[in-house]
């Protein structure tokens, strides 16, 4: 019987490699035996190989056999056999792989290891009271931190691979019994459908779900803590986890959503809905404001409180700008100082506030380029765009159109805008479900949780709006 060439094969898996420099193999004789240990340096914890591996079999008496390598020598990690058409595949997800002269049998030996930061508070999702862990870009860790909150065996955790050059996991994550199964089969069918060289984040995977790609509004629910991933999946929901990705994804997704936060679990519930009304508000002023207060400025001017219109008559005099250019320079200029804010060094970050409020706003007032009733406005709309940070750069887009209707056609273009909107979100449904449940269509018991939210005591339904298999929460 052949046995393998193991001095061969080293040599071929380096021109397979292209003779990386993190492409590693390490040798052990005995008796005219010889094991091969091949790995990626880089991505293997290098202190367990030589204590749990190499060692015990430098110190191993008898001739070697596969039996005596698999089931009494090495005792680390997932040991397991491969065939050899996997061992390129086995070394690029950090495993050490085991090739000897004396058997066709080759071992697999996971010891993957790579720097990792600390489960901490998500600066996306800052809590006053609650649960504080925040996922991060580890695979095991993030599922670690789901199953600590979900001790069931019923937590289903299907791995795909998606991406030729990347071969990145996506671990689609539900309840048995709980996720409607069509969903989760269309959502197992979209990612395996995925054909790309590569997935970075979970955001690369965005289009591929979604029904409306080319839609301005996300039809995906994301979060970064495992508590509110974990209730969304007692829901009935699936989730979407990325290897590589502090972002975990949710479906099916409502609009509603955004109008939550996890603050509101922990607090009374008569408070969560007095701040959810307050959250319906600012997006109602961020959206509309601008425009709005164009369009009376511009052509309704005759509904104004006189003292209100003289004090805007006084303030805007003189002004090289026209009201609708005068509003979209303020605008433009407010949106340059938040992209320069995000990609300035922190340290310079007082020095961009400084210039930005100081010198270009009050200055500009001054120097009577800007009034500043247009100022207040156009900051109020980009101050209140932030009670629901997750839908801020569509509301961007939005505030944009608002504008350019309010100073085109008075109120009566943002009526009509408003109108138009609200009929094309009740088109939008995300995986079957409509996008403004539980008010369009209404659905009686999921409205506990919708606008004006009850004590987790009347919580003994799962919502309708997702179609779960289990609508008692017992």
């Amino acid at each position: 019987m052949s046995y393998f060439n193991v001095y061969k094969i080293i040599q071929e898996l380096k021109i397979e490699f292209n003779e990386s420099i993190d492409f590693s193999y390490r040798f052990y004789k005995k008796d005219g035996q010889i094991i091969a240990f091949i790995y990626l340096k880089s991505i293997i914890d290098q202190n367990l190989l030589s204590n749990s591996i190499y060692y015990p079999i430098q110190t191993f008496q008898q001739m070697f056999s596969f039996d005596d390598l698999k089931d009494k020598i090495i005792k680390c990690g997932d040991v397991k056999e491969v065939k050899f058409s996997d061992v390129v595949k086995e070394i690029l997800d950090g495993k050490v792989v085991l090739i000897t002269n004396f058997t066709k049998k080759i071992l697999s030996v996971d010891l993957y290891k790579f720097p990792t930061r600390t489960p901490t508070e998500p600066p996306t999702s800052p809590v006053i009271q609650g649960p504080r862990e925040g996922f991060v870009e580890d695979l095991q860790t993030n599922i670690t931190l789901l199953r600590r909150r979900l001790k069931t065996k019923d937590l289903i955790l299907k791995t795909l691979r998606v991406g030729s050059q990347t071969q990145t996991k996506v671990v689609i994550v539900y309840l048995k019994g709980v996720a409607n199964k069509k969903i989760i089969e269309e959502v197992n069918k979209k990612i395996s459908n995925i054909k790309t060289d590569g997935i970075i984040d979970a955001y690369y995977i965005l289009s591929y779900l979604e029904d409306r790609p080319n839609s301005l509004f996300k039809q995906i629910g994301n979060s970064e803590k495992p508590d509110i991933i974990s209730s969304k999946l007692l829901e009935g929901k699936v989730a979407i986890i990325v290897d590589n990705s502090p972002i975990v994804l949710t479906v099916p997704f409502i609009l509603i959503e955004d109008l939550q936060n996890s603050n509101d679990y922990y607090t009374n519930h008569h408070y969560s809905s007095f701040v959810r009304i307050i959250r319906l508000l600012g997006l109602m002023v961020a959206l509309i404001s601008p425009g709005f207060y164009l369009a009376l400025q511009i052509y309704h001017y005759n509904i104004l409180p006189l003292n209100f219109l003289i004090t805007i008559a006084d303030t805007t005099q003189g002004l090289p700008f026209t009201p609708f250019l005068e509003i979209l320079f303020i605008f433009f200029l407010f949106q340059i100082l938040y992209e320069v804010s995000l990609r300035l060094p922190s340290y310079l970050g007082l020095a961009t506030s400084v210039v930005g409020a100081l010198i270009l706003g009050d200055t500009g007032v001054k120097a009577g380029l800007i009034s500043p009733p247009g100022v207040i406005i156009v900051a109020l709309a980009k101050i209140a765009l932030y009670t629901i940070p997750e839908q801020s750069s569509q509301i961007t887009i939005l505030q944009a159109i608002f504008i350019i209707l309010g100073g085109s056609l008075g109120l009566a273009g943002i009526v009509a805008g408003m109108v138009y909107l609200l009929n094309y979100l009740n088109s939008i449904d995300s995986f079957g479900t409509p996008y403004l449940a539980p008010y369009s269509p209404r659905i009686e018991d999921d409205l506990k949780d919708g606008l004006l939210t009850h004590s987790v005591l009347d919580f003994k339904k799962r919502p309708k709006s997702f179609s779960p298999n289990k609508e008692n929460r017992v």
